[in-house]
Parts: C-alpha cells; sequence; structure tokens
C-alpha cells in the first residue's frame, strides 16, 4: 500500500529531508505525525528522511508532547533542532572597532572579543586578524575548529550578497571588490588548520536589523532598523527576510541629498550623513573645541550628559527623523528602530519630533519608535543567524547531507 502523494517542497517534487528540518525548526511540525500531515508524505517516507537528520546529528528527539487522541496513547515524541553539532563564527565590523563571537546555531554567545580594528588598514590586513581572533575565541569557548559550519560578516557599506563584495563603499577605501569571502575563509584557515568554511557577507545595517527583528519582533512583518555612527544606514527586514533590494543598495539612507552645503566623504554635497551622522556631530563638536573625532566619541560625551552634544544629537535626530518620515510613509513598518553611536535620549527626540510633524498620521498610527535591544552584539547575532538560515534551509541542506553520505 503507497502512502498518500507528498505535498511539494521548495523544488517541486516531494518535500525532502530539508523540509522536513525547516518544519521542525519554525515549530511548524514537531512530530512524526505532524510532518506526515504537513507534508501528505507516508510514515515510512518521514522516517527514512528523518533517519538521514539523525545520523547528521541535526535532530534530537524531545520530550514527550500531548496526547491529541480522545482515547489515550503514549504521548508523540517531539522532534527538535540539534544545536549542539556545530558554531557559527560571526563578527562586526566598525570603522575603528570590530566585535568577534563565536555562537552556537540557536544564536547563543559563547564566546565574544572586542577591540580596536582599523577598517582603513585594508582587508588584508584586518580579515587576517579577524581569523586571529577566530582561533583564540574557539579555545575561550571550548570548541574545535572542525565544529566550525561557517562564518557571517557585518561590514559598514553595501554589498553584493551574491559575491560577497563590498560596492563602492564611501567609508571602506581599498575594500571595493575584494574578494571578502575569500580571504576571510584563508585566514580561517592559516590560524586554526582546518578547512575553509563557507563565508557569509552583509551590509552591517542589514544584520543589525536581521538580529533585533528576529529576536525581539519575529512577529513584525515590516521592521526598519537606522544606525546612526560613523555613518547612517537603514536595514529592512520584511516578512523574515532582509529587503536588498536588487543589487545590495537597499537602505543607505545616509546619501539621501537634504539640501545642506557639507560634503559628504562620498563626494557629494548635501547627503544626510554629511550633517547628521556620529561623524558630523563630532565635526562640529570639535569646531567648538570639545575634543571628539567619531561617533564613538559623540556616544561617550552623550553618555557623561555632555550638554552640546546633547542638543547637537537632538538637532541631528531631527535631520534624520525629516527623512524617516517618507522611508515610513513608503514601507509602513511597525516598528522603527534606532541603533549606533548616537541611539540615545536626545537623537531618539529629535527623530520623534519631525517624523510625527511630517509622516502621514496613517503612517504613525501602528508604529513603535524604538532603539535596539541587543545592543552592540545586535549585528554579530544577526550575522550568525544569516549563516544558519542559509546553511540549513531545505535546498543547501539537501546538498549537506549528499556530502555527508547520508
Amino acid at each position: 500500500m503507497t502512502g498518500r502523494p507528498g505535498r511539494t517542497g521548495r523544488g517541486g517534487g516531494q518535500a525532502s529531508a530539508g523540509d522536513l528540518l525547516e518544519l521542525v525548526r519554525n515549530g511548524r511540525a514537531v512530530t512524526r505525525g505532524a510532518l506526515q500531515q504537513a507534508t501528505g508524505l507516508s510514515r515510512a517516507t518521514v522516517g527514512h528522511r528523518l533517519d538521514r537528520l539523525f545520523r547528521a546529528g541535526w535532530l534530537r528527539e524531545g520530550a514527550g508532547g500531548p496526547v491529541d487522541s480522545p482515547l489515550g496513547g503514549r504521548p508523540s515524541i517531539t522532534l527538535e533542532f540539534d544545536d549542539s553539532h556545530a558554531v557559527v563564527l560571526a563578527a562586526d565590523l566598525e570603522t575603528r572597532h570590530a566585535r568577534a563571537a563565536v555562537l552556537s546555531l540557536t544564536g547563543e554567545l559563547l564566546a565574544e572579543h572586542s577591540g580596536t580594528l582599523v577598517i582603513q588598514d585594508g582587508p588584508d590586513a584586518v580579515l587576517g586578524e579577524l581569523g586571529h581572533w577566530f582561533a583564540e575565541l574557539l579555545e575561550k569557548a571550548g570548541h574545535h575548529a572542525p565544529e566550525v559550519c561557517g562564518i557571517g560578516l557585518a561590514v559598514p557599506g553595501p554589498v553584493d550578497t551574491d559575491t560577497g563584495r563590498v560596492v563602492q563603499p564611501p567609508i571602506m577605501p581599498g575594500w571595493d571588490g575584494y574578494d571578502i569571502r575569500g580571504r576571510l575563509a584563508r585566514a580561517f584557515t592559516e590560524h586554526t588548520g582546518a578547512p575553509a568554511v563557507p563565508v557569509l557577507v552583509d551590509n552591517d545595517a542589514n544584520l543589525l536589523a536581521y538580529g533585533e527583528q528576529r529576536t525581539g519582533y519575529p512577529d513584525c512583518s515590516a521592521f526598519v532598523l537606522v544606525k546612526v555612527s560613523t555613518g547612517i544606514g537603514a536595514g529592512v527586514v520584511v516578512d523574515g527576510s532582509i529587503y536588498r533590494g536588487i543589487d545590495g543598495g537597499a537602505g543607505d539612507i545616509g546619501h539621501i541629498r537634504v539640501g545642506a552645503e557639507a560634503q559628504c566623504r562620498c563626494g557629494s554635497y548635501g547627503c544626510l550623513a554629511a550633517v547628521a551622522s556620529g561623524g558630523a556631530v563630532a565635526r562640529r563638536l570639535a569646531e567648538a573645541g570639545i575634543p571628539a573625532s567619531s561617533g564613538s566619541d559623540v556616544r561617550d560625551l552623550l553618555a557623561s550628559g555632555h550638554p552640546e552634544a546633547a542638543a547637537l544629537a537632538r538637532e541631528a535626530g531631527r535631520q534624520v527623523g525629516d527623512v524617516l518620515a517618507t522611508v515610513v510613509t513608503l514601507l509602513n513598518p511597525g516598528v522603527l528602530m534606532i541603533a549606533g553611536d548616537l541611539a540615545g535620549t536626545s537623537f531618539l527626540t529629535g527623530v520623534r519630533e519631525l517624523l510625527y510633524q511630517r509622516a502621514l498620521p496613517r503612517s504613525t498610527a501602528h508604529l513603535d519608535v524604538v532603539t535596539s535591544r541587543l545592543g552592540e552584539r545586535a549585528g554579530l547575532i544577526g550575522a550568525g543567524a544569516l549563516v544558519v538560515e542559509h546553511l540549513y534551509a531545505p535546498e543547501r541542506a539537501e546538498e549537506r547531507l549528499l556530502a555527508l553520505g547520508v
């Protein structure tokens, strides 16, 4: 006797082992019976495909679930994604500082490190140093290099995600078109002796948004994060996926012209980043005789309650809020999150003043304007999640299972 025809998976055929894994991971079907019902596969076929996932170490049995039948009987055994079979490495680069971490497959930070890493030193030196950091972090976390399944990297510039290369980044001199994936994979091997692993690269605002949305706002179908540090950029998550545009340029709001005369680092005049970024505020403070050279310096001044820094941050917030009125009207998000060096009370007050003044009430009626929940770790968590979602997506999972011989 044959089972019912299996419902099609993403590839157009019957649901694969990768499809079953996705159903378990997202909680839509966590028992054998539920998987049969969701896919239309026979009990034997579900069992065979689950066996492949068990042999790969990707699934495990959890506690018994509730008894569905009114006649009683044994509870169904639940299935769980086993996050102990591998770890992910992640790094978040800023202009003069970086963070790196070892994460579990479910996003738990197992070890992390932050320190000075100057992006102007160029990709070869910076990525080589990251390889060194990763080797030390693995030892600190008590994990071995062969356990690493992938590396995620957040960079402060627009990224062509098909190639992992940055495209004309205004604040990353020497990085344009550089093979970041290849160099970081080699650096990992050079410092650990392990074979190269997949490397995924994305814009930092995208990964901040991805980490924050997945962790704190999983039910928000339209989520916007604006990072205001040395530059200004936005990340947009729609229906759980990062929206990048056709070539990675979506969210680059720092280069919207606002009519000012200030010259931007991109070479143009009047960009929002030239007048309202952390770097722009730092420049104005320095002109007033207050020591500041970067967004992080402004952040420290704001934390100490410096009145001039607070006044300039509020003014910068108003300028950003004016632009965000258009963004909110266009995207109609449920959450607008402000992150980065300037993401404090003064800046947020300025954003709200102009945003609610300029945007239509219809666009802001159900909008929450908030600040970061994850803080400096958001980019790491987003980068780690990007790797996991890529490696365990149904089609890629099938390829990896075949490579493992299961």
